[in-house]
């Protein structure tokens, strides 16, 4: 992993295809969606305060599309994904999924060839749209763990110049990372620690948890300097998701 390393390779299986466990993960949003009442998919999303449910779904099922015509900005940028919801603005569900069957097989052809980036999106959101409507699930999976070591690598570039953290789940076998694991420092030798489980430190890595969260996590050293590098796809939220 560029800029850090996870030590244990819990959660995390080399041999997993994320092509794949994209497919796998859209037919558990899928699953999902379908199965929502109109009162569901109108809820708003707290992890995506602006978006409702159905916003959400609408900015999932546009971003394969978007991408397979080329217009994928690298940052991700909100006007570039508002557009999504804007231009399915007053589709049903049942709309918005058939476009995304429709899609789902040129994409998966394209991340054969281009790299599955598009993993990242719909495991994160995926979290996302559990939390808003209470279906918790998908916590402990092949595509959240490749989710979470590339958030981390992304992490460990972001803090390059603070001395290592590590974020360490505590459970037996947990995940155990460190920004400098690649330079031979430990997780138990690291002057900033996290404890928490890996679900959690996956949310805090994809900037899902509060400020007080990971200082309540932080069993040592100081985590101050590192809350602008945990926000990098997004502010903090100031209050715990419901998840």
């Amino acid at each position: 992993m560029a800029g850090g390393e996870d030590l244990t390779g819990a959660g995390a299986d080399p041999g997993t295809d994320p092509v794949s466990q994209w497919e796998v993960a859209r037919q558990r949003v899928r699953a999902l969606v379908t199965g929502l009442d109109e009162e569901q998919v109108q809820r708003h999303v707290p992890a995506c305060p602006d978006w409702t449910v159905r916003d959400l779904l609408s900015h999932v099922v546009g971003l394969p599309v978007d991408v397979l015509d080329g217009d994928e900005p690298e940052d991700h940028d909100p006007a570039w994904t508002q557009a999504h919801v804007d231009r399915r603005r007053g589709r049903s569900v049942a709309e918005l999924v058939a476009e995304w069957d429709d899609v789902a097989p040129r994409l998966v052809a394209w991340m054969g060839e281009h790299g599955s980036r598009p993993l990242n999106d719909v495991v994160i959101h995926e979290q996302d749209l559990r939390g808003a409507v209470g279906e918790p699930g998908a916590r402990d999976t092949p595509g959240l763990a490749e989710v979470r070591r590339r958030m981390a690598g992304r992490l460990a570039d972001a803090v390059g110049d603070l001395p290592p953290i590590a974020l360490v789940d505590p459970a037996p076998e947990g995940w155990r990372w460190c920004s400098h694991g690649d330079g031979g420092v430990d997780p138990d030798d690291a002057p900033v620690r996290l404890e928490a489980s890996g679900f959690d430190l996956f949310r805090a890595l994809t900037s899902r948890r509060t400020a007080d969260q990971l200082r309540s996590w932080t069993v040592r050293g100081e985590i101050t300097p590192y809350l602008d590098a945990f926000a990098g796809l997004g502010d903090l939220p100031t209050e715990p998701l419901p998840e």
